[in-house]
């Protein structure tokens, strides 16, 4: 599968009414397109920052969406964002959780790795640090999403409750600090996030 991101910031006073648009309207829009299989929708109240992941079957169902959605998606962000960064990825790994709505936490964390290492992070991820997060309390959904092109990779684990989401730092810093040695990657960025919607839609 294929996701594209949408990463925004801006006022904090803002965040729940757009977030609110995009759980209603925006939800609505992107299931109307072909090739949807999902959306997850994610805040930080505290600083001000929108995290909009929406899952396709292929690179065309995603493009496709992105042509007839972009204007709408801008005018639901307006109220709110002040920075706005589009992204594009293969789910390299999914483990995604079915539905999953507020009282969740999210974790993403963002890595850089040479384009030529970048199977080499997919294996280990799959067959090394997988089974172990795994085994992690609370854990409801995890995937890799990797850039080949750009040497980029994302991690971003769902909980199903935020003392869950607290609980499981130790271990999962652990396990990545493991995984990224093993396969050459540095971590970039750590975040946590509020859930609002996470979505995931089986194929017929």
């Amino acid at each position: 599968m294929y996701v594209r991101s949408i990463y925004a910031t801006g006022d904090p006073a803002e965040l729940d009414g757009v977030a609110e648009a995009l759980r209603t309207e925006g939800r609505e829009l992107l299931s109307a397109q072909p090739g949807f299989r999902g959306m997850g929708l994610f805040v930080d109240r505290e600083l001000g920052k929108l995290l909009v992941g929406s899952w396709w079957d292929d690179e065309a169902s995603r493009q496709a969406s992105n042509e007839q959605l972009s204007k709408r998606r801008d005018e639901l962000l307006a109220p709110f964002a002040r920075t706005v960064t589009v992204d594009n990825w293969e789910a390299a790994v999914a483990r995604r959780a079915q539905d999953l709505g507020p009282g969740g936490g999210f974790r993403l964390v963002r890595m850089n790795v040479e384009p030529a290492d970048i199977d080499l992070l997919v294996s280990t991820f799959r067959d090394t640090s997988l089974p172990k997060i795994q085994q992690i309390p609370g854990l409801d959904g995890i995937s890799l999403l990797v850039d080949r092109d750009r040497g980029r990779a994302a991690v971003g684990a769902l909980y199903g409750d935020r003392n869950a989401l607290v609980a499981s730092r130790g271990a999962v810093a652990a396990i990545r600090g493991e995984g990224t040695t093993k396969a050459r990657a540095t971590t970039t960025s750590l975040e946590e996030f509020d859930v609002v919607l996470a979505t995931a839609v089986p194929h017929a």
